[in-house]
């Protein structure tokens, strides 16, 4: 899915999505060894691995070391003991787990000294096979592992709000709605016109183009609030959002 309109802020952003970012999960589970706590940690590291897997595999490992050296950065990040040196509310999370990444690669961990394959202990799943497919198209330019980070992080991003936006559709049971105007939510030029997608749905065409616009909104408020997840101020969240967008210009 391409990258959706910039989601720009049309006024001062509301202090409460800062209250719950990452790094109040972060925080939550360095200070206690609560279940659900750690479930939280788990599932960011579930949401953020590809970025993770794709600077790895940038870095030159190849496949199978890619992944069990994922799996160990998983590991030591949820340790206890390597949380208790973190510092939470500092800057952008993605900044954060760019720099523990390095780190790890440079001085804990190399290829050299890689997990055999199948010693692994697995505590993110995913399909591997798909995810080497996926990196095949994500890293087929040269770019520069950061940049790929960066790239795949805002993808990350935007595939959240637009999961998190097909949810709402179907809980309002507007799911058939939802999978016929998808196609304009990246820009007008889709694959199908809007009095197309109007005979089909039985609209009229300006009832479309309203709807369309409402849904590009509604994307965008989406996308802000998984960003707003990831800093702890509102000029964070600005520059990040401005950051994320410049990913992809090359």
């Amino acid at each position: 899915m391409p990258p959706a309109p910039s989601p720009t802020s049309t006024g001062e952003p509301n202090q409460d999505r800062f209250v719950t970012t990452h790094w109040s999960v972060v925080l939550a589970a360095r200070q206690n060894e609560d279940s659900r706590t750690t479930a939280a940690l788990e599932q960011l590291c579930q949401t953020y691995w590809y970025p993770l897997y794709a600077y790895v595999r940038r870095h030159g490992h190849d496949v199978h070391d890619a992944q069990d050296l994922t799996q160990e950065f998983f590991a030591r990040l949820l340790e206890k003991d390597f949380l208790k040196a973190v510092e939470p509310g500092r800057g952008k999370f993605r900044w954060f787990l760019l720099s523990v990444i390095k780190r790890f690669l440079a001085n804990e961990w190399n290829r050299t000294h890689a997990l055999k394959r199948g010693g692994c202990v697995r505590l993110i799943h995913w399909d591997e096979h798909a995810a080497e497919s996926r990196y095949c198209r994500d890293g087929a330019s040269e770019v520069t592992p950061e940049k790929l980070f960066d790239q795949t992080w805002a993808m990350t991003l935007l595939e959240q709000a637009h999961a998190q936006l097909r949810e709402e559709f179907a809980a309002a049971g507007k799911t058939k709605l939802f999978d016929h105007l998808k196609v304009f939510l990246s820009s007008d030029k889709a694959s199908f016109s809007y009095a197309e997608v109007a005979d089909v749905l039985r609209m009229t065409e300006g009832a479309v183009r309203v709807a369309v616009h409402r849904l590009r909104l509604r994307y965008r408020e989406f996308l802000r609030a998984q960003i707003a997840q990831t800093v702890t101020t509102p000029v964070e969240l600005e520059d990040e959002i401005r950051h994320l967008f410049a990913a992809f210009g090359g």
